[in-house]
């Protein structure tokens, strides 16, 4: 499944300039990455890696607006140790106060030989002031459970020069709810985020609505925990 909703700095360096077309004009391009180790990878609300994990990925943005990007993950042994994502979308503002951005993910589990797994969703957001509100869609989601509609709201709040405040709430609807392992279920977190020496740092508490018994027939994997991540932009 894929990355949490923790927020994480990302640094960027310049790609360069390719030349596009007999007109010969420019398109810069810029590329972002990072590294991270949690203490667990908590994937809407739910426990990925039933511990450490360590992850990463970069982006590639265009002056356009559009970008593409990869990120990984070690999780548990359902998916025999790997997620790889890949996503391209597009992302821009209406005005000053009001940023949008539209994609395409893939989620594969690479070294899982039969893919059933695999799932492809499209997915959206508006950002205004301190609030992110958004959707994303799968019409077969994972492990062939049907169709998936995720919908959030996100908080970040500046304490102070150091630290931020960031809250989450997210409904997951999911159409088979047996072949899944859980009912639709609430995820939220709420945690704080700041950066040192170069670090970027992050401690949240994360958990669900989800009881022991509606959990994949009694795991823990839907637990509230405190996660704590720290991650390195490259």
């Amino acid at each position: 499944m894929k990355k949490s909703t923790l927020a994480i700095a990302i640094g960027s360096l310049t790609l360069g300039v390719m030349t596009m077309g007999a007109a010969s004009s420019a398109l810069a391009a810029e590329v972002s990455g990072n590294v991270a180790l949690s203490t667990d990878y908590k994937f809407r609300g739910i426990s990925q890696s039933d511990g450490e994990a360590l992850s990463g990925g970069f982006d590639v943005a265009f002056d356009n607006g559009f970008y593409i990007g990869t990120w990984g993950s070690s999780i548990e042994d359902w998916g025999n140790g790997l997620e790889l994502d890949y996503y391209a979308g597009y992302s821009g503002a209406f005005n000053e106060s009001v940023s949008f951005d539209l994609g395409l993910l893939a989620y594969t589990y690479p070294n899982e030989d039969s893919g059933d797994l695999d799932y492809n969703e499209i997915y959206g957001s508006v950002g205004f002031a301190d609030f992110t509100v958004g959707f994303a869609y799968s019409d077969d989601y994972f492990a062939g459970t049907g169709d998936f509609t995720y919908l959030y709201v996100d908080y970040s709040y500046a304490l102070n020069d150091s630290y931020s405040l960031d809250l989450h709430l997210a409904d997951n609807s999911i159409d088979d709810n047996e072949a899944f392992g859980t009912p639709d279920y609430l995820d939220y977190s709420i945690g704080v985020s700041t950066s040192f020496e170069g670090l970027d740092i992050s401690v949240s508490y994360i958990d669900t609505d989800l009881s022991d018994e509606d959990c994949f027939g009694g795991d823990d994997l839907c637990e509230g925990s405190v996660v704590l991540t720290l991650s390195k932009s490259l």
